[in-house]
């Protein structure tokens, strides 16, 4: 008999994970709600041609295509197998499963641009493929929580982004994190002011693993993409950089001084910032890292990655502004900022960090448990009433010991029991049991209600 197992990189979730993963979910939503939001969904499988060309060549490996159906070999030439991947790829298959949701969204306001309000905002929750190397909140299939706003170059979607971000992980009892910020159009200054113009391609890939292989490596791998070694050197004092947000924004001035689109960056961070201080808001949590890459080529400004501190997860969040991505759909013009929470992430940190709240997990808050048949009827009739009163209760189907029925509430994390019996019959009471406690009344229908609520 053959052992049932999951892909590597892929979770089941069981009762207690979903209580918690809605929780996350939906602080989330209410959170975009609150700043005008609208949710949408796109298919779960987008055409290749889509998708590929978006992230770069290490995205594109990162993505899981799907077989064409039936007998997918049929248009495979001999000529094709010897040229490689490539060449056969698109013979074999014609989709993939989506690896974000910001490009999938950038097609749909193309195929929606009539129909739509601009600036539309819009968010999404639905899960993503990539075909990484599964390890420690590294999933191959993870949800995503994106946020976008598209048709505007308005920065206070930016300072919103940050407040968003802030939002969230108040209610989620998070405070020991940062939100680093950055700009693109600073790091094409950078590659200009190093003498690599044109290269911030490359760039980015490469400072984008600083935090994970250190500078060393990243030394190496800039040689090995074609960078000069005087220009590497060049770039040494700003990874070196140690100081505030105005003594980062003073030295960009100064190493930027010959390039205006770098200078353009500057002053985009410094509007996001006068935009908070204008709305009464501070920079708390938020760090302007100047060698903050993130490797997706679609990003124009500003860039953002989320970190909490002191546990053993990578970043729960980032985003950026894309000004081209809806052109290659052919609707240019369109310029776009959002971001995204990692929801597999996040419910790992919680967990580590043991942040879940206890009644997070409650789904029932009474079982009715009872003695015998005539109890048991009694009860059905009790159940109608607070389910009507929009109280989660269910009623313990079998006839079974009452040690049995008390055992079944402690293991579902369900708070009251509600004890019928004749005593309870004849009186037209219910005997209300707290299981935290340990105290047990006898109460009316109405003064249950009441105290359930």
């Amino acid at each position: 008999m053959q052992k049932p197992s999951l892909p590597k990189g892929t979770r089941d979730f069981g009762t207690i994970q979903m209580a918690r993963r809605n929780y996350i979910l939906n602080t989330i939503k209410g959170t975009f709600q609150l700043f005008g939001y609208n949710q949408i969904e796109t298919p779960a499988m987008e055409n290749l041609s889509t998708l590929t060309g978006k992230y770069g060549d290490e995205g594109d490996q990162l993505l899981f295509k799907i077989l064409n159906s039936g007998d997918y070999l049929k248009n495979v030439t001999e000529n094709d197998l010897q040229h490689g991947y490539k060449q056969t790829l698109t013979k074999v298959s014609e989709k993939g499963l989506r690896y974000d949701l910001t490009v999938p969204f950038a097609r749909f306001v193309v195929m929606n641009r009539n129909e739509l309000t601009f600036p539309f905002k819009r968010f999404q929750i639905q899960p993503v493929w990539r075909a990484d190397r599964p390890q420690k909140g590294r999933y191959r299939e993870f949800y995503q929580c994106d946020a976008d706003v598209v048709g505007t170059d308005s920065l206070l979607c930016e300072a919103e982004i940050i407040l968003m971000i802030r939002s969230v992980f108040k209610q989620l009892k998070l405070n020991d994190y940062c939100i680093k910020l950055n700009n693109r159009k600073v790091l094409t200054g950078i590659s200009e002011a190093i003498g690599e113009a044109g290269k911030e391609g490359p760039l980015c890939v490469a400072i984008d693993k600083l935090d994970k292989i250190g500078w060393e490596k990243v030394k190496e791998e800039l040689v090995e993409r074609g960078f000069a070694a005087g220009s590497i050197e060049k770039l040494a004092p700003l990874v070196k950089l140690e100081a505030d947000q105005v003594g980062k924004l003073a030295f960009l001035k100064d190493f930027l001084a010959h390039s205006e689109i770098g200078l353009q960056g500057v002053n985009e961070l410094e509007e996001v910032f006068r935009i908070l201080a204008d709305m009464g808001e501070n920079l708390d949590f938020v760090e302007l890292d100047i060698m903050l890459a993130r490797g997706l080529s679609y990003y124009t400004g500003a860039i953002f990655e989320v970190k909490v501190n002191h546990v053993s997860i990578g970043s729960v969040s980032g985003g950026g502004r894309y000004d081209n991505l809806t052109g290659v759909f052919g609707l240019s013009g369109m310029s776009g900022v959002g971001f995204s929470f990692g929801v597999d992430r996040l419910y790992d940190v919680l967990e580590e960090l043991n942040l879940f709240p206890q009644d997070s997990v409650q789904s029932t808050k009474v079982l009715l448990a009872h003695f015998d048949q005539k109890a048991f009827v009694y009860a059905l009739g009790l159940l109608k009433e607070f389910r009507a009163a929009g109280i989660k209760a269910e009623l313990y189907p079998e006839l079974s010991k009452m040690k049995k029925q008390l055992d079944f509430a402690s293991k579902k994390v369900i708070p009251f029991v509600g004890i019928c019996g004749d005593a309870e019959i004849v009186a037209n009471k219910i005997a209300l049991k707290n299981l935290e406690t340990g105290e047990q009344e006898s109460l009316s229908l109405e003064e249950v209600i009441a105290r359930l609520k």
